[in-house]
């Protein structure tokens, strides 16, 4: 199981950025995919998760209205579309996936899925 995220970078207040995570090794449909952050000093928390099988998506309450997850099944991608982007923003950013379906639960914490790519920086600047 691979899961390789881009797109992170560096935007002013107010600008968007669009992350991407390119999959392999595992049947996509089946799992539910994720994004999490984490910021310096922080801990790492759930951003917002979808199962493409049946399109259901979580988002957490700071991102929710800014942010949005969708996938491209023939692609094996996910992305995460970030627009107002706000300088408590600033985080690395991981994508992950986890057998079986979506839920609440992935974005209420910062952890539980089982495969985890590396990380990718974005950075917002007042």
């Amino acid at each position: 199981v691979q899961l390789q995220a881009s797109g992170g970078g560096l935007v002013q207040a107010g600008g968007s950025l669009r992350l991407s995570c390119v999959t392999s090794g595992f049947t996509f449909d089946d799992y539910a995919m994720g994004w999490y952050r984490q910021a310096p000093g922080k801990e790492r928390e759930g951003v917002a998760c979808m199962s493409s099988s049946d399109g259901s998506t979580y988002y957490a309450g700071s991102v929710k209205g800014r942010f949005t997850i969708s996938s491209d099944s023939a692609k094996n991608t996910v992305y995460l579309q970030m627009n107002s982007l706000q300088p408590e923003d600033t985080a690395v950013y991981y994508c992950a996936a986890d057998y079986g379906l979506a839920t609440d639960w992935y974005v209420n914490k910062g952890y539980g899925m089982e495969h985890w790519g590396k990380g990718t920086q974005v950075t917002v600047s007042s």
